[in-house]
């Protein structure tokens, strides 16, 4: 069926709700937006589904939703887990409150329990839930950062993190099964609230959440001590950290908190901010605002699931305020984890650090010189997850902490996936510590750049929307897989992997090795002068994302390196 045979059924078919059907009537005439939203199913990915909120088979909607469900629905069965059950969180994005009942009426109609949060809450809480209650699943309604348009459905599975390789390919094989959207199942609140089989969970939750994460506190008598005297910035930027945040930081004793007002509410249309990216420096307007009048040590910002934390801090020399990569913020916890730990005694003998392919090397330093084990993961926090899962069945090594560049990490493991409140918690306890020592969080970077050396990353996304996007950015991925550079300025290629095929060749010796990770559309270029690149498609938006890495003898040195080598990768896409 072409795509306006299938709109044309949408529009007449009383399956489809009246707002639904409306919405689409409006478009008639409408050809390019119509073959926009018709010429493919929204594709439930190795993460879940993300798009659009709207009508139709490629957007994010009631009945894509429902039939994501339906797919998950039938792998819980097959598998006789219907009365261990799913937990259900969602955010603060517009219409996460219906789509989370959809997915929750959906699993029940299949006589699946599920366990639904009262109200929004972060996506790492979801993760430790799943744990908590023993569910077979989870599900978050939440598309992280991305703009206000759009939604996103992430499943979980019992482990608490994300469904990775081989559970992903069976629920995605399930969800393209379902080709008739009458087929999938529902049933009303009401009556699934009666059977037993929709239950709400709220401040018990909340409890056990908050407590676990105190307990991976170091240095209690440190933020005692400095509680009166270090002053820290917030935002939630109009998400679902707002009330973790503030509790944790309140139990721990830190007494000056300042909330950005304007920002503290939920807001789906997320009005103070272009889109909600704690990557963004846009975002931080009125944090440092606010950081400038209270005269404030750190600024924090969580993306609207709180999984993701940006920071500046106070540069003690000027009194600016410098931004953070996810790089450095994930360094400076590392860091002070590992000192302290060891310091104490309780770094174990096996530890291990585990970070993903495109996250800064200062993260293979830093695990040399606290002998911990550095484990390395392909994209996506999942698969940091999944490592903790692995140490625990095979009794390897033990999870000490895990970082990625996109501005997400794991201290402790409650939850399986990243946790923005937790890394609050741990950053304004090492700002307390180092403010105990006159320091700021700047100056203690400076340290680490000093110690390791002066990494420093880079990413630059191109946005290629529409059919002829996708097409685009296939076309780029593949010509550098038939014809990698051997050159990239006046760095050379060392060595190139190839994630899809598992292949490492050397270029100066033709050698040929295994990558030793799963499959994925990635390319990896080892550079001389101890850089490198990488260049991938991206799961979730219409982009091609280049990574970039250098380390220099300067902070100058470095930005100058990044800047070379970010100009030569671009040129790639040309």
């Amino acid at each position: 069926m072409g795509f306006m045979e299938t709109y044309e059924l949408w529009c007449r078919d009383e399956y489809f709700n009246e707002e639904t059907r409306s919405e689409l009537l409006a478009i008639r005439g409408n050809d390019a937006e119509i073959e926009d939203r018709f010429y493919k199913d929204l594709e439930f990915g190795t993460g879940g589904l993300r798009g659009v909120i709207g009508a139709g088979t490629n957007r994010m909607n009631l009945y894509t939703v429902r039939k994501a469900t339906q797919g998950l629905a039938n792998v819980i069965l097959s598998e006789n887990g219907q009365d261990k059950g799913v937990a259900i969180a969602y955010d603060s994005r517009n219409m996460s409150p219906e789509f989370a009942d959809e997915a929750a009426l959906c699993l029940n109609a299949n006589g699946i329990r599920t366990y639904c949060f009262e109200a929004l809450r972060p996506t790492p809480e979801l993760s430790f839930a799943v744990r908590e209650l023993g569910c077979i699943a989870g599900i978050v309604i939440t598309a992280s950062h991305n703009p206000p348009e759009y939604n996103g459905y992430k499943v979980y599975w019992q482990d608490g993190a994300q469904i990775t390789y081989p559970k992903d390919e069976e629920i995605i094989t399930e969800v393209n099964k379902v080709k008739d959207f009458h087929t999938m199942k529902t049933m009303t609140k009401e009556a699934a609230v009666k059977a037993g089989l929709y239950n709400v969970m709220g401040e018990e939750m909340d409890d056990r959440y908050i407590e676990a994460l105190k307990k991976l506190i170091i240095n209690p008598e440190v933020i005692k001590a400095m509680a009166e005297d270090i002053k820290i910035v917030y935002t939630p930027l109009h998400g679902t950290g707002n009330m973790p945040v503030r509790r944790v930081l309140k139990e721990l004793g830190f007494k000056n908190v300042y909330v950005v007002r304007e920002q503290e509410m939920p807001d789906g249309n997320f009005s103070t901010v272009s889109y909600p990216n704690p990557e963004d420096p846009a975002v931080f307007e009125l944090a440092i605002r606010l950081a400038k009048e209270k005269d404030a040590d750190i600024i924090l910002a969580t993306d609207p699931d709180a999984d993701r934390l940006g920071v500046y801090a106070k540069d003690s020399a000027t009194g600016d305020y410098i931004s953070f990569t996810g790089n450095m913020s994930g360094m400076l916890i590392a860091e002070y984890i590992l000192s302290q730990r060891k310091a104490k005694g309780t770094l174990p003998a096996n530890g291990a650090l585990v970070k993903t392919i495109v996250t800064t090397s200062m993260a293979d330093a830093v695990a040399k010189e606290y002998g911990v084990k550095l484990i390395e993961v392909l994209t996506g926090f999942k698969y940091i997850g999944e490592q903790i899962k692995f140490f625990e069945e095979q009794k390897t090594w033990e999870y000490v902490f895990g970082l990625e560049e996109s501005y997400g990490c794991l201290v402790g493991t409650h939850a399986r996936d990243k946790d923005a409140v937790v890394a609050v918690m741990a950053l304004c306890e090492a700002a307390a510590y180092c403010k105990s020592q006159n320091r700021t969080l700047w100056d203690e970077m400076i340290s680490l750049y000093e110690k390791y050396g002066y990494y420093r990353e880079g990413l630059e996304s191109i946005t290629l929307k529409g059919i002829e996007g996708v097409e685009k950015i296939k076309t780029i991925i593949e010509k550098l897989r038939s014809n990698p550079p051997e050159q990239l300025g006046s760095l050379k290629v060392l060595r190139v992997r190839d994630y899809r095929n598992g292949k490492v060749k050397d270029m100066e010796t033709g050698e040929i090795s295994e990558t030793g990770l799963p499959e994925s559309n990635v390319l990896y270029y080892d550079l001389s002068n101890n850089s490198w690149c990488c260049v991938r498609p991206s799961g979730t938006e219409p982009k091609i994302k280049f990574y970039m890495g250098v380390k220099g003898n300067s902070l100058e040195d470095s930005d100058r390196e990044l800047k070379k080598l970010t100009e030569e990768m671009l040129k790639l896409a040309e």
